[in-house]
């Protein structure tokens, strides 16, 4: 298989893909080469990678907008470079409601025909297909996924050029679109370092000869590491893309971490809490000193703890539904199909169980049921023990093995 200097590839007639990447975003570049040529280094154009009708549509787009009581902020809308403020586009939510900020869906025609771009943001959580998809990659990468929808009238382009400070898989779904990729200016943006820091920087590049410069069309996908410059423009006809942002976790994120485990040693330290001596006019005389036991400190910190409390926070566990899972509660039995809850970034910490719902303590004889239960030999109640199970389903990390 060859590549082009853009990195645009196409994939074979078949290609044996276990993985969401694979399968649906980079068929043809095997996960060992994704992660070695373009993973954070280069930007990858894949034609063809698939049908994507199964995710969304031009057909949701509108059931959004118009019955779904979409509310702000999971609705932005842009035009001539610039985000339009709420009151323009939202309405109170009539009779029986209190709920004023709602998309109007009069109002957001007049925008859109008018030539504004609709941003559909979070849709993993308003869209169940998008959801689904954004939970398998996330689990498959270790990185938090969040997906948004851009849908753009003909000829209009939605935002200058810019970068994002996470990861982009762009799903082209309907129309046609033209990119223009520049590689970046800030490589590997922290979170807190956008594009508008160095606009300057972004403008003179954005003039230049681009890195990339194509249209993808409907099962296109294209892959732009953080930092890399992108402006996008729709053809003759509407144009709908999703966009999955990957929210990279970084060395310097750890490095954070590490420093704050090793803070919270030294806050022990009766030495390091003490006051500096009367009078001093610098740090100069001090610096030596505090730089050894932070030194040290360091050299023991253990960052797991955090990372994995970090990890719990940036997503959320996928779906319960209430009435099934009292219905599993009353009606459970040795028999009754049970399964771990998905995304719970569930762990086992001594006697602990902790998940994105909780923490709870068990006593050593469950433990080795749990453990099961992670490594997904657990198929019914009678598995783990009823009183186990049970206190699992009420807890909202088992769920039934049907939903």
């Amino acid at each position: 298989m060859s590549t082009s200097p853009t990195g645009t590839q196409d994939p074979p007639a078949a290609t044996a893909a276990p993985g969401v990447l694979e399968s649906r975003l980079t068929p043809g570049t095997g996960r060992d080469a994704f992660a070695r040529d373009f993973w954070g280094r280069e930007a990858l154009l894949t034609r063809r990678a698939g049908d994507f009708s199964d995710l969304f549509s031009a057909a949701a787009v509108d059931e959004l907008l118009s019955r779904r009581g979409l509310r702000t902020p999971f609705l932005r809308v842009a035009k001539n470079g610039a985000t339009l403020p709420y009151a323009s586009f939202t309405s109170p939510a009539g009779a029986g409601a209190t709920i004023g900020d709602q998309a109007d869906d009069t109002a957001l025609w007049r925008e859109f025909a008018d030539g504004a771009t609709l941003v559909l943001q979070a849709l993993q959580r308003t869209w169940a297909p998008v959801g689904d998809l954004t939970a398998a990659l996330a689990a498959e990468l270790g990185h938090p996924v969040q997906a948004n929808a851009y849908v753009t009238p003909p000829q209009n382009r939605g935002f200058d050029a810019h970068y994002d400070v996470h990861d982009v898989f762009v799903l082209q779904i309907e129309g046609a679109k033209r990119w223009i990729v520049h590689r970046p200016v800030h490589p590997d943006p922290l979170r807190d370092q956008p594009w508008t820091g160095h606009r300057g920087a972004v403008t003179e590049a954005a003039a230049g000869e681009p890195h990339l410069d194509t249209v993808l069309g409907p099962g296109d996908v294209l892959y732009l590491p953080r930092g890399w410059l992108h402006a996008a423009e729709a053809q003759g006809e509407v144009a709908v893309h999703l966009t999955l942002g990957v929210h990279t976790w970084t060395r310097y994120a750890l490095a954070e971490q590490l420093m704050r485990a090793a803070l919270a040693e030294l806050r022990e330290d009766p030495w390091m809490r003490g006051s500096l001596p009367l009078g001093v006019a610098g740090p100069d005389e001090e610096t030596a000193p505090v730089r050894e036991r932070l030194v040290a400190a360091l050299a023991g910190a253990d960052p797991a703890p955090d990372f994995h409390r970090a990890r719990r926070a940036q997503a959320r566990p996928a779906p319960l539904g209430p009435l099934a899972q009292l219905a599993a509660v009353n009606g459970l039995g040795p028999g009754t199909p049970v399964r771990l809850r998905g995304a719970l970034e569930a762990r086992l910490e001594g006697r602990r169980l902790v998940t994105r719902v909780g923490r709870l303590d068990f006593p050593e004889a469950d433990l080795p049921a749990l453990a099961r239960l992670l490594a997904g030999e657990v198929r019914t109640a009678g598995d783990l023990g009823l009183a186990c199970a049970g206190r699992l389903l009420r807890a909202g990390v088992l769920v039934p093995a049907a939903q």
